[in-house]
Protein backbone atom coordinates (compact mmCIF):
# COMPACT_ATOMS: atom_id res chain seq x y z
CA UNK A 1 0.00 0.00 0.00
CA UNK A 2 1.50 3.45 -0.94
CA UNK A 3 1.77 5.47 2.20
CA UNK A 4 3.59 8.52 3.24
CA UNK A 5 7.12 8.69 4.47
CA UNK A 6 5.88 10.39 7.30
CA UNK A 7 3.89 7.25 8.28
CA UNK A 8 6.76 5.31 8.20
CA UNK A 9 9.49 6.35 10.87
CA UNK A 10 10.40 3.21 13.08
CA UNK A 11 12.45 4.11 16.39
CA UNK A 12 16.21 4.71 16.42
CA UNK A 13 16.85 1.50 17.75
CA UNK A 14 15.17 -0.36 14.70
CA UNK A 15 17.25 1.61 12.31
CA UNK A 16 20.27 0.78 14.39
CA UNK A 17 19.20 -2.83 14.36
CA UNK A 18 18.64 -2.50 10.40
CA UNK A 19 21.92 -1.30 10.08
CA UNK A 20 23.26 -4.37 11.89
CA UNK A 21 21.83 -6.52 9.40
CA UNK A 22 22.81 -4.80 6.73
CA UNK A 23 26.30 -4.26 7.05
CA UNK A 24 27.74 -6.88 9.92
CA UNK A 25 25.50 -9.63 9.17
CA UNK A 26 25.00 -9.48 5.38
CA UNK A 27 21.51 -10.23 5.54
CA UNK A 28 19.55 -8.64 2.88
CA UNK A 29 15.71 -7.65 2.33
CA UNK A 30 12.78 -9.05 0.86
CA UNK A 31 14.08 -7.01 -2.81
CA UNK A 32 14.45 -10.44 -5.76
CA UNK A 33 15.39 -10.22 -8.89
CA UNK A 34 15.73 -7.33 -10.82
CA UNK A 35 16.32 -7.25 -14.61
CA UNK A 36 18.58 -5.22 -16.79
CA UNK A 37 19.20 -4.60 -20.08
CA UNK A 38 21.78 -2.07 -22.55
CA UNK A 39 21.36 1.75 -21.25
CA UNK A 40 19.68 3.88 -24.23
CA UNK A 41 18.19 7.29 -25.09
CA UNK A 42 19.76 10.19 -22.48
CA UNK A 43 21.88 7.57 -20.39
CA UNK A 44 23.36 6.11 -23.24
CA UNK A 45 27.03 5.67 -23.28
CA UNK A 46 27.64 5.39 -19.12
CA UNK A 47 29.51 2.91 -17.77
CA UNK A 48 30.22 2.04 -14.28
CA UNK A 49 31.53 -1.01 -14.98
CA UNK A 50 34.03 -2.07 -11.70
CA UNK A 51 31.53 -0.06 -9.14
CA UNK A 52 30.15 -1.48 -6.63
CA UNK A 53 26.93 0.41 -4.85
CA UNK A 54 24.23 -0.77 -2.18
CA UNK A 55 20.82 0.86 -3.22
CA UNK A 56 18.08 0.76 -0.39
CA UNK A 57 14.41 2.17 -0.87
CA UNK A 58 11.51 2.46 2.10
CA UNK A 59 9.08 -0.49 2.60
CA UNK A 60 6.20 1.29 0.62
CA UNK A 61 5.29 0.92 -3.40
CA UNK A 62 6.40 4.06 -4.62
CA UNK A 63 9.70 3.91 -2.61
CA UNK A 64 10.20 -0.10 -4.23
CA UNK A 65 9.56 1.14 -7.50
CA UNK A 66 12.13 4.08 -7.18
CA UNK A 67 14.11 1.97 -5.91
CA UNK A 68 14.21 -0.77 -8.67
CA UNK A 69 14.62 1.31 -10.88
CA UNK A 70 17.71 2.84 -9.77
CA UNK A 71 18.78 -0.60 -9.58
CA UNK A 72 18.10 -1.22 -12.88
CA UNK A 73 19.67 1.45 -14.27
CA UNK A 74 22.80 0.96 -12.14
CA UNK A 75 23.19 -2.70 -13.36
CA UNK A 76 22.24 -1.88 -17.01
CA UNK A 77 25.70 0.30 -16.69
CA UNK A 78 27.35 -2.42 -15.57
CA UNK A 79 27.62 -1.72 -11.94
CA UNK A 80 27.83 -4.64 -9.31
CA UNK A 81 24.83 -3.60 -7.44
CA UNK A 82 23.40 -4.91 -4.38
CA UNK A 83 19.94 -4.36 -4.05
CA UNK A 84 18.58 -3.76 -0.62
CA UNK A 85 14.77 -2.59 -1.42
CA UNK A 86 12.39 -2.82 0.65
CA UNK A 87 13.60 -1.60 3.93
CA UNK A 88 10.96 -1.52 7.51
CA UNK A 89 10.63 2.22 8.31
CA UNK A 90 12.52 5.70 7.22
CA UNK A 91 14.72 5.47 10.05
CA UNK A 92 16.18 2.23 9.15
CA UNK A 93 16.96 3.51 5.73
CA UNK A 94 18.47 6.45 7.15
CA UNK A 95 20.65 5.21 9.61
CA UNK A 96 22.03 2.87 6.73
CA UNK A 97 22.98 5.47 4.95
CA UNK A 98 24.35 7.77 7.86
CA UNK A 99 26.47 4.23 8.80
CA UNK A 100 27.42 3.75 4.97
CA UNK A 101 25.55 0.49 4.67
CA UNK A 102 23.77 2.02 1.91
CA UNK A 103 25.54 4.08 -0.74
CA UNK A 104 22.07 5.24 -2.53
CA UNK A 105 18.05 5.93 -1.86
CA UNK A 106 15.14 7.86 -3.10
CA UNK A 107 13.91 10.74 -0.09
CA UNK A 108 11.69 13.09 0.19
CA UNK A 109 12.53 16.88 1.37
CA UNK A 110 10.19 17.19 4.05
CA UNK A 111 11.12 14.01 5.43
CA UNK A 112 14.70 15.01 6.12
CA UNK A 113 13.83 18.99 7.19
CA UNK A 114 11.33 17.57 9.68
CA UNK A 115 11.79 14.29 11.05
CA UNK A 116 15.93 13.37 10.11
CA UNK A 117 17.18 17.63 10.74
CA UNK A 118 14.40 17.89 13.18
CA UNK A 119 12.84 21.37 12.10
CA UNK A 120 9.27 21.97 13.65
CA UNK A 121 8.20 24.23 10.58
CA UNK A 122 8.32 23.22 6.73
CA UNK A 123 9.50 26.00 4.35
CA UNK A 124 6.66 26.59 1.85
CA UNK A 125 8.64 26.86 -1.27
CA UNK A 126 9.76 23.98 -2.40
CA UNK A 127 13.33 25.39 -4.06
CA UNK A 128 14.18 26.90 -0.80
CA UNK A 129 13.15 23.64 0.94
CA UNK A 130 15.22 21.86 -0.95
CA UNK A 131 18.17 23.99 -0.78
CA UNK A 132 17.98 24.35 2.77
CA UNK A 133 18.23 20.40 3.48
CA UNK A 134 20.41 20.03 0.69
CA UNK A 135 22.82 22.73 2.21
CA UNK A 136 22.39 21.09 5.98
CA UNK A 137 22.84 17.14 5.37
CA UNK A 138 25.66 17.93 3.51
CA UNK A 139 26.88 18.27 6.86
CA UNK A 140 26.34 14.12 7.18
CA UNK A 141 28.17 13.24 4.08
CA UNK A 142 24.58 12.88 1.85
CA UNK A 143 24.39 14.64 -1.16
CA UNK A 144 20.90 15.05 -2.53
CA UNK A 145 20.67 15.66 -6.36
CA UNK A 146 18.02 18.44 -7.45
CA UNK A 147 14.39 17.40 -6.92
CA UNK A 148 11.72 16.15 -8.77
CA UNK A 149 7.93 17.71 -8.78
CA UNK A 150 7.20 14.57 -7.47
CA UNK A 151 5.52 15.87 -4.22
CA UNK A 152 4.34 13.16 -2.02
CA UNK A 153 2.19 15.23 0.80
CA UNK A 154 -1.24 14.95 2.12
CA UNK A 155 -3.72 16.49 -0.38
CA UNK A 156 -7.46 16.95 -0.55
CA UNK A 157 -9.02 14.61 -3.36
CA UNK A 158 -12.30 14.69 -4.71
CA UNK A 159 -14.62 12.76 -7.20
CA UNK A 160 -14.87 13.63 -11.06
CA UNK A 161 -18.28 14.73 -10.63
CA UNK A 162 -16.97 17.30 -7.87
CA UNK A 163 -14.52 18.60 -9.77
CA UNK A 164 -16.92 19.38 -12.77
CA UNK A 165 -18.98 21.73 -10.94
CA UNK A 166 -15.64 24.00 -10.16
CA UNK A 167 -14.20 22.60 -7.14
CA UNK A 168 -10.41 22.28 -8.23
CA UNK A 169 -8.63 23.83 -5.16
CA UNK A 170 -8.97 23.95 -1.87
CA UNK A 171 -9.98 27.81 -1.72
CA UNK A 172 -12.65 25.81 -4.19
CA UNK A 173 -14.20 24.00 -1.18
CA UNK A 174 -15.54 27.50 0.12
CA UNK A 175 -18.23 27.67 -3.04
CA UNK A 176 -19.93 24.76 -1.78
CA UNK A 177 -23.26 24.50 0.23
CA UNK A 178 -22.13 24.14 3.68
CA UNK A 179 -24.11 20.58 4.13
CA UNK A 180 -21.39 19.59 1.24
CA UNK A 181 -18.71 20.65 3.17
CA UNK A 182 -17.72 16.95 4.42
CA UNK A 183 -14.66 15.37 4.80
CA UNK A 184 -12.77 11.83 5.15
CA UNK A 185 -9.40 12.34 7.39
CA UNK A 186 -7.70 10.00 9.04
CA UNK A 187 -7.02 9.79 12.80
CA UNK A 188 -3.48 11.24 13.25
CA UNK A 189 -4.12 13.96 10.48
CA UNK A 190 -7.23 15.36 12.06
CA UNK A 191 -5.12 15.12 15.49
CA UNK A 192 -2.19 16.69 14.15
CA UNK A 193 -0.87 20.25 15.34
CA UNK A 194 -0.45 21.32 11.35
CA UNK A 195 -3.54 19.10 10.11
CA UNK A 196 -7.24 19.13 9.69
CA UNK A 197 -8.06 22.03 11.61
CA UNK A 198 -5.13 23.85 10.86
CA UNK A 199 -6.01 23.65 7.65
CA UNK A 200 -9.69 24.36 7.53
CA UNK A 201 -8.54 27.76 9.62
CA UNK A 202 -5.79 28.57 6.59
CA UNK A 203 -8.67 27.79 4.09
CA UNK A 204 -11.21 30.47 6.18
CA UNK A 205 -13.58 27.66 6.04
CA UNK A 206 -16.46 26.92 8.72
CA UNK A 207 -15.42 24.11 11.11
CA UNK A 208 -17.49 21.20 10.67
CA UNK A 209 -20.16 19.80 12.80
CA UNK A 210 -21.05 16.22 13.48
CA UNK A 211 -20.58 14.16 10.51
CA UNK A 212 -19.25 16.18 8.44
CA UNK A 213 -15.95 15.44 9.60
CA UNK A 214 -15.44 11.31 9.17
CA UNK A 215 -12.63 9.93 11.10
CA UNK A 216 -11.08 6.17 9.43
CA UNK A 217 -8.47 3.87 8.36
CA UNK A 218 -6.09 5.97 5.70
CA UNK A 219 -6.48 3.21 3.58
CA UNK A 220 -10.29 3.51 3.98
CA UNK A 221 -10.73 7.11 2.50
CA UNK A 222 -10.20 6.73 -1.00
CA UNK A 223 -12.66 4.45 -1.60
CA UNK A 224 -15.01 6.24 0.95
CA UNK A 225 -14.32 9.43 -1.28
CA UNK A 226 -15.21 7.55 -3.98
CA UNK A 227 -18.99 6.40 -2.64
CA UNK A 228 -20.12 9.60 -1.70
CA UNK A 229 -19.67 9.15 1.74
CA UNK A 230 -17.77 12.44 1.61
CA UNK A 231 -17.35 15.05 -0.92
CA UNK A 232 -13.46 15.56 0.47
CA UNK A 233 -10.84 12.78 1.00
CA UNK A 234 -7.38 12.94 2.55
CA UNK A 235 -5.28 11.33 0.20
CA UNK A 236 -1.25 11.29 0.12
CA UNK A 237 -0.46 12.72 -3.56
CA UNK A 238 1.04 9.92 -5.30
CA UNK A 239 -1.18 6.90 -4.59
CA UNK A 240 -2.21 4.71 -7.45
CA UNK A 241 -5.89 4.75 -6.18
CA UNK A 242 -6.15 8.07 -7.32
CA UNK A 243 -6.06 7.51 -10.81
CA UNK A 244 -7.80 3.80 -10.15
CA UNK A 245 -10.66 5.71 -8.46
CA UNK A 246 -10.80 8.22 -10.68
CA UNK A 247 -10.49 10.64 -8.16
CA UNK A 248 -8.97 14.53 -8.56
CA UNK A 249 -6.56 16.08 -6.02
CA UNK A 250 -7.46 19.46 -5.78
CA UNK A 251 -4.57 22.23 -5.74
CA UNK A 252 -3.25 23.41 -2.32
CA UNK A 253 -3.18 26.87 -3.66
CA UNK A 254 -2.81 28.74 -0.86
CA UNK A 255 0.38 26.64 0.38
CA UNK A 256 -0.98 25.14 3.19
CA UNK A 257 0.82 21.09 3.28
CA UNK A 258 4.53 20.89 3.44
CA UNK A 259 6.41 20.15 0.53
CA UNK A 260 7.71 16.40 0.22
CA UNK A 261 9.48 16.52 -3.07
CA UNK A 262 11.64 13.55 -4.21
CA UNK A 263 15.19 13.67 -4.53
CA UNK A 264 17.82 11.05 -5.62
CA UNK A 265 20.15 11.10 -2.57
CA UNK A 266 24.05 9.64 -2.64
CA UNK A 267 26.85 8.91 0.08
CA UNK A 268 29.44 11.48 -0.67
CA UNK A 269 31.56 9.33 -1.25
CA UNK A 270 30.33 6.77 -3.58
CA UNK A 271 29.34 10.04 -5.64
CA UNK A 272 32.97 11.74 -5.60
CA UNK A 273 34.72 8.26 -7.13
CA UNK A 274 32.05 7.98 -9.79
CA UNK A 275 30.58 11.87 -10.42
CA UNK A 276 28.87 10.15 -14.04
CA UNK A 277 26.16 8.22 -11.19
CA UNK A 278 24.48 12.13 -11.35
CA UNK A 279 24.26 12.00 -15.17
CA UNK A 280 22.52 8.33 -14.85
CA UNK A 281 19.71 9.28 -12.05
CA UNK A 282 19.11 12.90 -13.27
CA UNK A 283 17.06 12.21 -16.37
CA UNK A 284 14.97 9.72 -14.39
CA UNK A 285 14.44 12.50 -12.24
CA UNK A 286 12.95 15.05 -14.53
CA UNK A 287 11.19 13.01 -15.84
CA UNK A 288 9.11 11.74 -13.09
CA UNK A 289 6.06 13.61 -11.43
CA UNK A 290 3.14 12.98 -9.14
CA UNK A 291 0.72 11.89 -12.55
CA UNK A 292 3.15 9.20 -13.31
CA UNK A 293 4.61 8.23 -9.81
CA UNK A 294 0.65 7.31 -9.14
CA UNK A 295 0.25 5.79 -12.20
CA UNK A 296 3.15 3.36 -11.57
CA UNK A 297 1.78 3.36 -7.96
CA UNK A 298 -1.81 2.01 -9.10
CA UNK A 299 0.14 -0.96 -10.86
CA UNK A 300 1.07 -2.60 -8.36
CA UNK A 301 -1.42 -1.63 -5.75
CA UNK A 302 -4.85 -1.94 -7.57
CA UNK A 303 -3.15 -4.35 -10.09
CA UNK A 304 -0.92 -6.76 -8.86
CA UNK A 305 1.88 -6.20 -10.50
CA UNK A 306 5.66 -6.74 -8.92
CA UNK A 307 7.00 -3.77 -8.47
CA UNK A 308 10.95 -4.89 -11.01
CA UNK A 309 8.51 -5.67 -13.74
CA UNK A 310 6.55 -1.77 -13.22
CA UNK A 311 10.30 -0.11 -13.12
CA UNK A 312 11.64 -2.37 -15.82
CA UNK A 313 8.75 -1.90 -18.32
CA UNK A 314 8.60 2.42 -17.73
CA UNK A 315 12.17 1.98 -18.35
CA UNK A 316 11.92 0.44 -21.39
CA UNK A 317 8.87 2.47 -22.51
CA UNK A 318 10.16 5.47 -21.73
CA UNK A 319 13.57 4.61 -23.41
CA UNK A 320 16.57 4.81 -20.19
CA UNK A 321 17.17 0.94 -21.58
CA UNK A 322 16.70 -1.45 -24.39
CA UNK A 323 16.46 -5.37 -24.30
CA UNK A 324 20.09 -5.92 -24.40
CA UNK A 325 21.70 -8.68 -26.93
Amino acid sequence: MTTSARTRIGTLAGGLAAVGLLSGCGLGTAAGYSPSGELAGPVEGIDLEGVSIDVGSKDFTEQIILGEMAVILMQSAGADVQNLTNIPGSNAVREAMLQGALDFQWEYTGTAWLTYLGHEEPIIDEWEQYEAVRDQDREHGMVWLEPSTVDNTYAMAVTQETAEQGITSLSDIAELDEAEQTFCVEAEFAARNDGFEPMIEHYDLPVPEGDAQRTMDSGAIYQATADGACTMGLVFATDGRIPALDLVVLEDDEDFFPRYNLSAVFGEEILEENPELEDLIMPLTERLDNDTMAGLNAQVDVDGEEPADVAWEFLLEEGYVTEGQ
